[in-house]
């Protein structure tokens, strides 16, 4: 292990598609990212280790994962996916900078893909690694299908409602598994075939029977559960009257502004809190605080 860098990781997209760039771009100098399956090595500063491609077995496949300057970076594929649990990679997700937790992001997420692809899905047939990682072939010349890594879309909504004394008050719900007294967004995969629209007000449904309208997108962030792209949206709901879906969430229930912004500055009177600063789910509650007057996003 050495002390390595990377400053700023660029996809580089014209590299992975010529064989003759992505050669060069794993000549002298490249890198590439250490882990113990799926789960990341830390440098002495705590930031996630990287070693020389030099260093690596000469037989591993790997994945092209960008350029830092003008060298390349790399990422070996595991034999199995094992390791790097959810619940871990919340944790990293607090712990790493931003271009460190993306980085990462995106060499687990396409790992874990290739671990799962090593047999083509339409013939049974093995598959090869193709277009630095990006792409596995089916071996079966009479098959030749070529797979892609996927994303798996999932809406976070905060949802708004006026409340009965024209305050307004957010929807919020936790799950079974979410920590002592969390409440979060809701949030639902989007379906074959639906838009991101129609998405927010299913979930929405199904997890607390409400109805909403005027459905619009904020924003968005990665998250590799083992790829998924949280896509953060806000509604308007007319009637508060909240009927919780036990097999969806273990609680629902409305929160007025001042609650709300108790629970995010955590010196609220009772145990109800928000996820934490690196979740897309804080950065919508605090927008919507913010929208209200009450406090800043942090």
């Amino acid at each position: 292990m050495t002390d390595i860098k990377v400053l700023r990781l660029d996809r580089a997209d014209h590299v992975r598609n010529d064989p003759s760039l992505l050669a060069a771009a794993a000549s002298d100098g490249a890198i590439f990212l250490l882990l113990d399956g799926l789960t990341p090595r830390f440098d002495a500063a705590g930031r996630i280790a990287w070693s020389r491609l030099s260093n690596a077995p000469a037989d591993a496949e790997r994945v092209f994962l960008g350029m830092d300057g003008g060298r390349g970076c790399f990422a070996l594929i595991p034999q199995t996916s094992d390791g790097a649990s959810m619940r871990s990679v919340r944790d990293l997700a607090g712990q790493l900078d931003a271009g460190d937790f993306s980085a990462y992001s995106m060499a687990r997420s396409l790992l874990d893909w290739h671990v799962r692809q090593r047999f083509c899905s339409r013939c049974g047939f093995t598959t090869t690694v193709a277009k630095g990682g990006w792409q596995r072939n089916c071996a079966n010349s009479k098959c030749a299908a070529v797979h892609y890594p996927r994303t798996d879309p999932v809406v976070i909504m905060t949802v708004e409602w006026a409340g009965e004394g024209g305050e307004p008050q957010l929807l919020l719900g936790r799950q079974a598994g979410f920590p002592p007294g969390m409440y979060s967004a809701l949030a639902g995969f989007v379906e074959p075939g639906e838009t991101i629209e129609a998405a927010v007000a299913r979930e929405v449904h199904e997890e607390a029977g409400l109805a909403v309208r005027d459905v619009r997108y904020i924003s968005s962030q990665s998250w590799p559960f083992p790829s998924q792209l949280m896509i953060g949206c806000h509604a308007i709901c007319d009637d508060g009257a909240i009927t919780t879906n036990s097999d969806e969430l273990e609680d629902a229930r409305w929160f007025s502004r001042s609650q709300v912004s108790e629970a995010m500055l955590g010196n609220g009177p009772g145990p109800v809190s928000v996820p934490p600063t690196y979740a897309i789910a804080h950065w919508l509650i605090a927008r919507w605080l913010a929208a209200t007057g009450t406090c800043a996003p942090q």
